[in-house]
Parts: structure tokens; sequence; C-alpha cells
């Protein structure tokens, strides 16, 4: 009997498990990216971040999925670590639908009656309309059927477990048995990685009579607080945003937790009075469903005047070599106030992004090329490129004389070009260099690189003479390759193949030389050069559609 009790709830268990991530996967294909795009509009503040977050988590009974997505909106620049936040705490909420689902219609009526058509009707759908919308519509109907059938296996095999458990061992309502509820609560959530599983489980014992109102209230706070093992799991070795969201997810999971179970009896005692004000059953599953509810929604009301602080906060951790790196050294909000200094102090950061790109250039030459370093120092210059622009943007609201207006775009226009050079850098690296044609180019190309220090000379009339020998050896070297396919040496693909090397090369050496005689010109140095005798406007183009 003992045997066949556990069998019923390993099973019920593996139904349930199985009905979530075929609920999710379903609703997540029928939406396509429209829950994408609904966070990426509705998060603009963190109120409506809460309530996108909670809608979401709600529809596609995941939220690790909206964390995930939320983590790669901040990745993108989309969303502030503020903005994140709301949704954040939104999911929260959003991820107690799964006990309303429970209680609306686990118990109370015949599951097979609806949720045997629901299945039969979804696979059909789902085997019909391979590949379509319709199949994932299909997989969600039987998501459905499956998650109503796991819970009533679940229910028949607690409600065999209560006949022959001694109740009363298991009722304390001291803080240590309240405590001991807690943690089987957050271990169910860390075995099973679903924290739907485990409220699900506690509605169930609880309605089936094994554990008491109390004890069934800490498992699910319990429950709540194991639910932050997927995020810390997923950021393990993640970025700097995934950690930050995390730990935000932890923070808010603890505190609501810890908040909940000091207050049990009161908020007991709330969730009986609202359920008599909302002419609610006063069943077990009803009960739990809007105590999980309650403290959730009372975590975000506790939370939300700290948003700010805790967004400061969790900015300033984590702090990658790249962040570290993309941080202005010159713009800060005084410079800002000041147009002339803004100005002066976007070009002396231009002039650091150019000495970044001439590393990144150098690494991508220099072949074994660590790819976690080079994307580090990538991100920096794209980072650093946004700030500049966003300084622009700043200025240009702020009321400029016609000669202050006039210098942005020519700041624009570098801050373009720089962010060509680390794309072209990234491509050299994608593409490799085993054009034998290019060897002398790239070995002559690593010499001016290492010889050249931005910071010190930005583009002097030797620099002017060695990049225009490196465009003279690019022309000769495409031309040898040419010739070598005219000859058949290069089959025709493994030409194009060569070609795309060098143009990537050429344009690299293009882009540099230009910025350092553009800032060059900007920042009105003694050495200033304007057009050189050695260097006409346009002769160290890689391509003819390269941005002067």
């Amino acid at each position: 009997m003992a045997l066949e009790m556990l069998g019923a709830m390993i099973g019920g268990l593996g139904l349930f498990l199985l009905a979530v991530g075929m609920i999710t996967d379903g609703l997540r294909m029928t939406a396509g990216d429209a829950l994408r795009d609904l966070l990426g509009r509705w998060t603009k503040t963190p109120l409506r971040g809460i309530a996108s977050g909670a809608l979401i988590t709600g529809i596609v009974q995941s939220s690790s999925a909206v964390t995930v997505a939320t983590i790669g909106f901040v990745n993108a620049n989309l969303l502030t670590m503020h903005q994140a936040l709301g949704v954040v705490f939104g999911a929260n909420i959003g991820t107690t639908m799964t006990g309303w689902l429970v209680a609306a219609v686990g118990f109370n009526i015949k599951v097979e009656a609806f949720a045997l058509p629901m299945i039969g009707i979804g696979m059909i759908l789902r085997l019909t309309g391979a590949g379509s919308r319709r199949a994932a519509i299909g997989g969600a109907l039987a998501g459905f059927g499956l998650f109503f059938i796991g819970i009533d296996v679940l229910r028949g095999a607690f409600e065999g477990l209560a006949q022959g458990v001694e109740l009363a061992a298991l009722a304390s309502e001291s803080l240590p048995g309240l405590m001991m509820f807690v943690g089987v609560g957050a271990f169910m959530t860390l075995m099973t990685q679903s924290s739907s599983a485990a409220i699900a489980i506690t509605l169930t014992a609880a309605t089936g009579g094994v554990i008491g109102l109390p004890a069934a209230a800490a498992m699910v706070i319990g429950a709540n607080v194991g639910t932050t093992s997927t995020a810390v799991f997923a950021a393990i070795g993640a970025t700097a945003n995934a950690r930050r969201v995390a730990t935000a997810h932890v923070i808010f999971n603890l505190a609501t937790g810890v908040v909940a179970l000091m207050l049990l009896p009161v908020l007991l005692w709330l969730v009986r009075q609202a359920g008599d004000a909302l002419a609610l059953e006063a069943v077990p599953a009803v009960i739990l469903a809007l105590f999980h509810t309650l403290f959730n929604v009372l975590g975000v009301l506790l939370m939300w005047p700290f948003t700010g602080r805790l967004a400061g906060l969790l900015e300033r951790r984590f702090v990658t070599p790249a962040e570290d790196l993309s941080r202005p050294q010159y713009l800060d909000r005084t410079t800002s106030s000041t147009p002339l200094l803004a100005q002066d102090a976007m070009r002396l950061e231009l002039r650091r992004v150019l000495g970044m790109n001439r590393e990144l250039a150098l690494a991508a030459l220099q072949p074994p090329v660590d790819a976690r370093q080079f994307e580090g120092r990538q991100q920096a210059v794209m980072l650093l490129c946004d700030r500049i622009d966003a300084s622009v943007a700043h200025l240009e609201r702020s009321g400029l004389s016609a000669d202050e207006s006039a210098a942005l775009p020519v700041v624009l226009r570098l801050v373009r070009r720089m962010r060509e050079i680390a794309y072209e850098a990234s491509q050299l690296v994608k593409q490799g260099l085993d054009c034998p044609q290019a060897r002398p180019l790239v070995s002559e190309t690593i010499t001016v690189l290492k010889a050249w220090q931005p910071q010190d000379d930005l583009y002097s009339s030797t620099l002017s003479d060695q990049f225009h020998e490196l465009h003279h050896r690019y022309e000769r070297a495409r031309k040898d390759v040419l010739k070598a396919t005219a000859t058949g040496l290069f089959q025709p693909v493994q030409a194009n193949a060569l070609l795309d090397q060098l143009r990537a090369l050429g344009r690299l050496n293009s882009q540099l030389a230009k910025a350092g005689r553009q800032l060059q010109k900007q920042l009105r140095d003694e050495e200033t050069v304007t057009e050189s005798p050695h260097l006409p406007s346009g002769a160290l183009v890689g391509n003819p559609g390269t941005t002067q």
C-alpha cells in the first residue's frame, strides 16, 4: 500500500511537471514574438513592469522564462535595472496563478470529464498541424488536461496517505515546526526546479488532510523562497546583468518570506476575512491560493519604496572588466551642464575609444584570440560609444548656439566610425587570416599599430605615410588574389573568402586612419592633418560603400 501511494505521488508529480512544460512551450510558440514585444513595450516604468511581469508569468506559467527574457532586455540596454526589478516583482505575483488553477477546478468536480477531452483534442491539433501555430495551441491544450489529471492523481495519493499518518505529529505551529515546513517547501522546489509543483503538492496535501493550514502556509513560503534556486543556477558563470537580476530575485523572495513567516497568524486571519468578503469557499486550497497571492503582493508593497536604491546597489555589484573599462573618464554631470566642456570631454572619450580599438585590432591580428577578453573589450567600446551618443542627445535638448550645434554631427560621425572599427576587428576574428597574400600586410599593420599610441600621437605625418603604404599593400594583395584565381590557383569560392579577409583588413586600416585624422582635427592639435598630401581623401577606403 505504501509503495502504491508513493508511486501515485511520483506519477502525479511527473504528470504535473510534464504538463507545465507543455503549457509553457505551447503558449510561447503560440504567441511568437508577441510576449517578448509586450514585455519590451510595457516595462518602461517599474509599475508597468510589475503589471506586465505578473500578466506574462500568469499566461506562460513560468517565472523563469520571464526572468530570462528580462535579463536579455537588460543586456540589450532596452531595460534599466530599475525597470527590470518591476518585472521580477511582478513575476512573483504571476506565479501564484498555479494555486488558483488548483483551487478552482482541482478538487470539486470530476476532473476526467473535461481533462481527458482536452488532452484528446489537443493531441489531434498537435498531430495534424505539425510545425504550425495550431500544433502549439494543441500542445498547450493537452498540457492543461495533463495538469488537472496530475493534480487529481496527487490528491488521491495524499488522501490515502492521510489515513496512515499521525497528523498531530505534523501539525506543530511552533516556530521550529513552521521553519521545518518552510525548509520542506524550499527543498521540494529545489528538487523539482518548479515552485508550481511544490505549490500543487502543498495544496493537495492540505486538502487531503495530511498537514494543517499553518504548516501548509509555511510550505508555500518555502516554495516561494526555493524558486530563487533556478535564477541562482542560471546566473552561475553568466553575465553581470544575469547575476544582478538573480540577486534581486533572491533578495525579494527572502525578504517577502521572512515578513510572511513573522506575520503568518495575521496573514491567515486576513485571508479568511478576505475570503468571506469575496464569498470564496473556505477550503484549504482556496485559502492557500489567496495566502500565496496576498503575501507576494505585500512583498511588492514593502519593496517598492526601495526599488531605486536596490537598483543602484545592484548596478555597483558584479561589475565586469568591460563595464569598468566603459565608464567615462571625462564625461560626467558637471561637464554635461556646459556645452563647450561637454564637447571637449566627448572628444577626449573618443580618444580613449580609439586607443581601445587599437588594442582590439592588435588582438584580432595576432591569433590565438582570447574570445572572452576580446568580446569584453568590444563590449566596452560599444558601451562607451552609447554613453557618448546619450551625451550628444542630452546636449541637443539643452538649447545650443548654431556653432555648438554644428559640432555635434562631427562627434556622431566619429562615434559611428569607432563602432565600425570594432565591428571590422570582430569580422577578422570570425573569418581568420589564412590568405598567404595578406601576410606581409598583416605583419606591417601589426608593426604600425604597436608603434602607434593614440593617447600621445593621433595622426602625425609619419603615421599618414605608414597608413598610405598599408593601403598600397592591400591593393597589391587584392590584385595578387585575383591573378591567382585567373590562373586557376584559387577556386572562385576560395578566392571570395580570401578577398573578404583582405577587404575586412583594408577597411580596418582605413577606419583607423580616418578616425585618427578626424579626431586630430577636432582636438586642434599642433600636428593637425586636414588633408595629407600623402593620403588623398578616400584613399584608404576598403570598399566604395565605406562611410566618409
